[in-house]
Formats: structure tokens, sequence, C-alpha cells
């Protein structure tokens, strides 16, 4: 019998029973089918060569599209481990996934790979591609499995550990062959090798069996795959350009802040020109928190493990929190991983009534999670940490308008620090991991979605990516690399003020539990910095540049002058700086530059003479000579202010 099939257009199209998704592309057009990687099927993605189970909805999925190059990078990692197997005797390999930009795989050689090695395998890989090894489903008895990998411990390890529950065609486990090689996997793939047109390992590094420490440490390769050479080209310019931008390399070149091996992983320090930056985003964002109507609150930096418990915390976050220390004759303490129970313990340390609602409390709040040594990347994951937290206690009645708030909220932060591109997830309920009733779950979620509705937010819906209390929004902004950055969260939660008994009075002197919203705006100020110095390339805007300008001296008598206009300038509550070095005035000048400075003001003896300043903006050439300090001190202080 015929299959019906529904092309995106509509259009219903029949084909012969057992047609493959790549006879359907080729059938479309010759240039589709060679752009082909795979092919969905009533939203589920099939290998091109399989024959296709019936009537359904199709889309060809091609090589220029996100899936279409995730799948070309899986394909990538099989050929790495298989290029590593052949290589090297008694290899043993792990897990190989996709990830953002390209793929990794996790090997076990008895050593580190070197940059021979790595060249190696990619000249290995580039034979197998040009061998055209075809990609081959099949599914395989869990005894068969566990005999063909007896010899790799890891892919025993997954085999052991599959509930035959999640197995398919009848308890089998999936495997792809290509050739002598085979792996664990579910595909879909690409039709054979031969289709990897551009494909380059990156590097090596460390990495723990599963990501715990306690496990091996195993050895890690990761590389990229795209569509073409093309393509590959443009992307490893990019990884330039974020080299170029890394927040590691411009917080030392900037002199903002440092990692002390003293201190241990995850921790930094600031530096004097990284506390004004960060004083200044940190009041821009106290003004905000005021304008929406925000009051301000403190709270300690630990408390009893009791509260942790109370709230869930060590029952459903334990891997984030430090372990716990004995005081007061063993009572113990942990040191707070979030905010939020002390400002319910605000809401709860009286009545509240019905009148006061909606009650909004912020604060700046220190909070310190465990994370592994080898998870943490400069201020984008830390150990300590402070975040911009706030939390809405309010009525049902209140609760949508309170969301569009926290919404405008967030939109306006991001447009103030320059972010244009915006974008939003809806994170849905992990049932296994989450807790409370399901109809309280579903009604947070409907409020969530109308709230991103209504500002015409676009929005992707994330299953089981919830906090364990609540659905949440996660608002994304976009970086001048076009790299997708999260950073405010906005969650609605039922559960919280249920365990720990939070009231309010209504109108007919009953009472009702009120309704929390957890609202980051920069979800961290340590990790939104280090977003803002990549996105700017630490060329920062001259409201939050920590010097706004620096004046040069052509000549040692000319020093009393700058003095004076420095004096001026800051006497306004601009930030200043003078260059005093004995370097010669083309030194001075590109210092400056390096430093990213946002203005350049040379003095020299007609400016002595006519009260005038030279001025040069960062990235331009021209200097305008001759400008009034009056002249220059309007400019300054316009550009200079903060959004209002």
């Amino acid at each position: 019998m015929p299959i019906t099939l529904t092309y995106p257009d509509g259009t219903e199209v029949e084909h012969p029973e057992g047609t493959t998704g790549w006879e359907v592309a080729r059938s479309i057009g010759k240039r589709l089918a060679e752009a082909a990687i795979v092919i969905r099927h009533d939203g589920v993605l099939l290998d091109l060569d399989r024959p296709l189970p019936g009537d359904g909805s199709i889309e060809i999925i091609t090589d220029t599209s996100d899936e279409g190059r995730e799948v070309m990078r899986h394909s990538s990692a099989h050929v790495m481990a298989q290029a590593v197997l052949d290589l090297y005797q008694g290899a043993a390999f792990a897990i190989g996934p996709p990830i953002e930009d390209g793929f990794y795989y996790d090997f076990d050689i008895g050593r580190p790979f070197t940059p021979e090695d790595v060249d190696r395998i990619q000249a290995r890989m580039e034979e197998i591609i040009a061998e055209d090894q075809p990609f081959e489903l099949d599914h395989i008895d869990h005894a068969e499995a566990l005999e063909i990998f007896s010899d790799q411990p890891f892919k025993t390890e997954i085999i052991k550990g599959v509930d035959e529950s999640e197995m398919v065609d009848g308890h089998k486990v999936s495997v792809y062959r290509n050739l002598d090689f085979i792996d664990l996997c579910r595909g879909p793939h690409v039709r054979s090798t031969g289709r990897l047109k551009a494909v380059r390992l990156m590097r090596s590094a460390g990495a723990y069996w599963r990501g715990d420490e306690t496990n091996p440490q195993l050895q890690r390769i990761y590389g990229t795959a795209w569509e073409s050479g093309k393509a590959l080209e443009a992307h490893l310019e990019r990884l330039e350009e974020a080299e170029r931008r890394d927040h590691r390399r411009l917080g030392a070149e900037l002199d903002l802040f440092s990692f002390p091996n003293e201190l241990g992983p995850g921790l930094a320090v600031w530096h004097p020109k990284g506390g004004v930056l960060r004083t200044l985003i940190q009041d821009h964002n106290r003004r905000l928190h005021e304008k929406y109507g925000f009051e301000p609150v403190f709270s300690p930096n630990l408390a009893k493990e009791h509260l942790w418990e109370t709230s869930g915390h060590t029952e459903w976050y334990a891997d984030g929190l430090y372990p716990p220390m004995e005081l007061d004759d063993g009572t113990r303490y942990r040191v707070k991983p979030m905010n939020c129970p002390f400002h319910i313990l605000i809401f709860g340390s009286r009545g509240r009534s019905y009148r006061e609602l909606p009650i909004r409390l912020a604060e700046l709040g220190n909070v310190y999670r465990y994370e592994l040594s080898g998870t943490v990347q400069g201020l984008l994951r830390t150990r300590g940490m402070t975040q911009d937290d706030s939390h809405t206690f309010c009525r049902r009645d209140q609760l949508a308008d309170e969301l569009i708030r926290a919404l405008d909220f967030t939109l306006e932060w991001f447009s103030d620090l320059g972010f244009t591109e915006i974008e939003a997830d809806l994170s849905l309920r992990d049932p296994e991991k989450t807790t409370g009733e399901d109809e309280l779950w579903e009604e947070a979620t409907r409020f969530l979605r109308a709230t991103l509705k209504a500002r015409g937010l676009a929005y992707e819906e994330q299953e089981g990516e919830a906090a364990f209390y609540g659905p949440k929004i996660d608002v994304h902004v976009r970086d001048a690399l076009g790299r997708r950055w999260q950073c405010s969260t906005i969650q609605l939660d039922f559960f919280l003020p249920e365990r720990f008994e939070l009231e309010y009075t209504t109108a007919e002197n009953t009472t009702e539990r009120p309704v929390m919203i957890h609202h980051a705006k920069a979800g961290t100020i340590e990790r939104f910095i280090a977003v803002l110095t990549e996105h700017y390339a630490g060329a920062f805007p001259m409201w939050m540049a920590p010097v706004q300008a620096t004046i040069v001296p052509v000549a040692d008598r000319h020093l009393d002058y700058a003095g004076e206009v420095r004096d001026r300038l800051k006497s306004e509550g601009l930030r200043i700086e003078v260059d005093a070095s004995a370097e010669k005035l083309g030194e001075k000048i590109r210092r400056a530059m390096t430093a990213k400075i946002p203005v350049v003001m040379v003095v020299g003896d007609r400016d002595v003479e006519s009260g005038t300043v030279g001025f040069r903006r960062y990235g331009e050439e021209n200097e305008e000579r001759g400008l009034s300090l009056d002249d220059a001190l309007d400019r300054l202080k316009t550009e200079g202010a903060p959004p209002s």
C-alpha cells in the first residue's frame, strides 16, 4: 500500500511503501538530496536510508540547519572514535555527543593525547571519510551487546545501566555500524562517512568519566564539523575573535580581576578598575529595582542547615551545596546557595494583609555553590557569586501583572546594557526531579506562557529543564559574535510558600498562601560582567567604562595643566586619569588605546594658552584639536551618562 506524506507546505504526496527519506528528497530535487542530512517524520528524526514507517508529515533536514549540523557532528564523533580504536591498541572509548558548534569523545589510552596524536587521529579520520563508509542502524540483544563490548568497560557500564523499559524494538540495544566499527547509539546519522565535508579536530583535555572526580580521568578530544570548508573557516575565524574577546584575557589586560591560585578554583578578586565597573553595573541594577517597585533587603551568608532542609535544597540541590560545618555545640550550618529562603523569612516575620501585597524584595546577595573544579570557567561559572535576586509575594489575581512587570524589567535591563537580540525558553517540569501538585504546575506554566505571548517574545519550550519548585522563563541574549547566553530567570513558585507555611489575611478575614516569583535579571553579576566584557571586547560604553578619559600631556611642562583639566572634569563626576609617565607621546596614546579607554585628550602648548584639549575617541584615527574644555566636558557628560 502506498503511504501519504504531508510536506511542509501542506501538500500531500503518495509514495510506495518502503520509501526512504533520501528517495523523498531526491524526488523533490537533486540539490535538496545533495544537501539532505536526515528526515523528520511526524516529529522524529530518521536516517535517510531508513524506510519511512507510514503516513505522516515530513521535513528534509539539510546540512546548513542547526539540526543537520548536529547530526554531522554526531557522525564525526563516531568517526573519531573509530580512528582512535584503529590507531591505539587497547583503547577504551566512553561517550561522544555533539555540542554547540562541535563534538567530543572521551577515551582512555593509558596516557594523555599529545598534539602529534591529535594530528594522527585527524589524518586517520580523513581516510575513513574518503572511504565513504555507510552508517548502518542495527538492534541487538542485551546479551549480545555485552559480548560485543566486553573489552570496553565504559560501554559495558552503560549497557548494564540501561533500564530494559527504555530499550526499543523488543528490548534490544540500538547500535550503529560502519564497516568493522560499532558503537552504542540511537542516531540518527548521515548516510555515510563521505557526507562529512569539513571536519577539524581542535584540542584534547582531561575529563572525568561521567563528570565525577571520583571516577577515572579520561582524555577528551574536541572537534568541529561543518557543511563546507568555507563554513569551517568562518567558524575558525569566529573562534579567533572569541579568543581575543575572552573575558579572562581581557580581565588581566585591562586590570579588572584575577584568579589567584591561593583562592582555589572558581574564585576571583576584583581590582580597582574592575571594582568600578562592577559598582557601576550594580548601581544601575539597584536603580532599576527601585523603578520597578522593589525594596532592598540583606541577608547573611550562612544559616542553620534546617533552613535548607525546609526549603528542599538539601534534597533537590545536594550536589551544589558546600559541606556543612558544625558550630554552637554541634549545630550544622551551611553557606547559602540561594537567597530565596531568607526573603521568605522576611515575609513570614509578621502577619501580612492582602492590602500589603504585592511585596517585592530585592538583594544583591552573595551565594556559594560547590561546582566541580573541572567545570569552573573564569567568571562564567564560579563557586562564589552575587545574584541580583528579587522575590515577589503576591495574590493570584495579581500574578499576571507581576509577571509582566518582571519581564518588562528584564527587557529594559538588557536594552540598557546594550543587548538587542533577546530570546526566551520556557522550562517545563521533569516529573522525576520536581515536587508539588500537577495542577499547580499546569497553572504556573499557563501563566508563564501568557506572559511571553503578551510581550510577543519568541520562545521555545524545554522539557524537563524547570527547577524542582516551579517552571521558569529563561531569557537569553546574543552577543556581538552571535553567541547565545542565558542570563535572566523568571520563576513561578507555589511550592516554597507551602513548605514555609506563608500566609496573608484576605478581605474576608481568612488566610491564603501567597504566590512567589523568583527573578534574577543579570543571573549573577560575575557571569553577566564576563558576558559584557566579551560582548564589547573590553571597549565598554562610556557610562560603564572604569576610566572614561585619559589626559595625555605632550611634555612634562604640560603636567600642571593636565592636572587642572582632570580636576575640573572629576568635579563633574567623571572618571578621569592623567598619564604622567616619562614615555613619549605616541607610546602614551598607544597605551590608552590598548586599555580601551573611551577618550584620549592630548594637551600641549596651545591648549595651555587657550584652555583647550585634543579629543579622540577609542577606535577613531583622527583627533579633534583645539576643543574647548567646556565643550569636552559637555560631550563626556552626555556620552557618559548612565541609562535613565
